[in-house]
C-alpha cells in the first residue's frame, strides 16, 4: 500500500509544472491572473463535485455541520499559495519564489511530523532526519543558484517581507493537507473532503477578486479570447484537484515530509523537463549541473526519509 502513495505523490507533483503552464496560458488569454485562477479553482471543485456525486459520496457533506470549523477550512491555503505566485513571481522570480516554497514546505512538514500536531503520526528528530531537512536545504540553494547563474538580482523594495510570504506560502500547503486529513477522518469520504477543499479555495480566490477589482484600476478581464485558448489551459484546475486528493491521503500512510519530499521531487524533475524543450508554450531554459546536484539531493533526501 505505501507503494503505491509514493508512487502517487510522485506523480501529483510532477503534474504542478502542468498546472503552472496551464494557469499561464489561461491568464494571458483572459488577461488577469486573479480571474484566471478563480475559474481554474471552479473547474476544480465542479470536477470533484461531479466524481463526489457519481462516487455516491455525496451523502457525506450532511457530516459537515458535525465537524470542528477549522476541519472545514483547508482550502484557503491553496487560495494563498495561488495569490502569493502572483505577487512574488514578478518581484523574486519563479526559481526563487519556488525555491522559498519548498523550504517552507520541507521545514513545516517536518515539524509536523517530529511535534504529532493536527493528528500527524509523531515521528522521533533524529540524526537522519536533521541530515535530510539539510539535504533539502542544500538542494534548493543548489537548484536556486544553478537556474539564476549566481547572478545578482535588482533590488526589491521590501525583500524581507516578501521573501517571508513565499516562506508562510509554502508552510501552508503541509499544514492544509494534514488538516483536509483530519477532515477525511471525519467524514470518511475522501472525494468529498477533496470536493469541499477546493470549493472553499474557490470561495477564498472570489473574494481575493472582487476585492482586487475594486481597489485597483486593471483591465477588466477578456472572455473572448477563451475559444482561440489550447484545450490543455483548462488542465489547472484538474491537476490542482488531483494534487489536493493525493496529498490529504498519502500523509496518513507515508507521513507528511514524505509525501511532500515526493510531491518536489517530481515537480522538480517535470519542470526540468519543461525548461529543457520549452514545453507548454513556457520559456526552454538550460539545465546546469549546478541544478542536477540540487535535484540529485533531493532524491537522496527523500529516500533517506522513507527508509526511516
Amino acid at each position: 500500500m505505501e507503494t503505491i502513495f509514493v508512487a502517487l505523490a510522485l506523480l501529483a507533483g510532477g503534474l504542478l509544472p502542468i498546472q503552472a503552464g496551464a494557469n499561464a496560458q489561461l491568464s494571458k488569454s483572459v488577461a488577469s491572473p486573479f480571474a484566471a485562477t478563480t475559474l481554474q479553482l471552479m473547474v476544480g471543485a465542479a470536477v470533484l463535485l461531479l466524481i463526489t456525486t457519481l462516487a455516491g459520496s455525496l451523502a457525506a457533506l450532511a457530516g459537515l455541520s458535525d465537524v470542528v470549523w477549522w476541519h472545514a477550512i483547508g482550502g484557503l491555503a491553496s487560495a494563498l499559495y495561488v495569490v502569493s505566485g502572483i505577487l512574488l513571481f514578478p518581484r523574486l522570480g519563479a526559481v526563487v519564489t519556488v525555491g522559498l516554497y519548498i523550504a517552507g514546505q520541507m521545514l513545516a512538514s517536518v515539524s509536523l511530523d517530529t511535534s504529532g500536531i493536527l493528528g500527524v503520526v509523531p515521528q522521533s528528530f533524529d540524526l537522519a532526519t536533521a541530515a535530510g531537512t539539510g539535504a533539502v536545504l542544500l538542494g534548493i540553494i543548489a537548484i536556486v543558484r544553478g537556474q539564476t547563474g549566481g547572478t545578482n538580482a535588482q533590488p526589491v523594495a521590501g525583500l524581507p517581507g516578501w521573501v517571508l510570504l513565499a516562506f508562510i506560502a509554502g508552510a501552508i500547503l503541509p499544514i492544509q493537507g494534514a488538516v483536509n486529513a483530519l477532515l477525511r477522518a471525519d467524514l470518511g469520504a475522501p472525494l468529498a473532503v477533496g470536493a469541499i477543499s477546493f470549493g472553499v479555495a474557490t470561495a477564498g480566490m472570489v473574494l481575493v477578486f472582487l476585492l482586487a477589482a475594486i481597489s485597483t484600476k486593471r483591465p477588466k478581464p477578456q472572455m473572448r479570447a477563451l475559444p482561440r485558448m489550447p484545450l490543455w489551459g483548462w488542465l489547472g484546475g484538474f491537476v490542482g484537484a488531483c494534487y489536493v486528493v493525493t496529498v490529504f491521503m498519502a500523509i496518513p500512510e507515508i507521513g507528511t515530509a514524505a509525501t511532500v519530499g515526493l510531491t518536489i521531487v517530481g515537480q522538480q524533475l517535470v519542470s526540468m523537463l519543461v525548461d529543457r524543450f520549452g514545453l507548454l508554450r513556457l520559456p526552454q531554459r538550460p539545465i546546469s549541473r549546478l541544478r542536477l546536484g540540487g535535484v540529485a539531493l533531493l532524491l537522496g533526501e527523500v529516500g533517506l526519509i522513507l527508509m526511516l
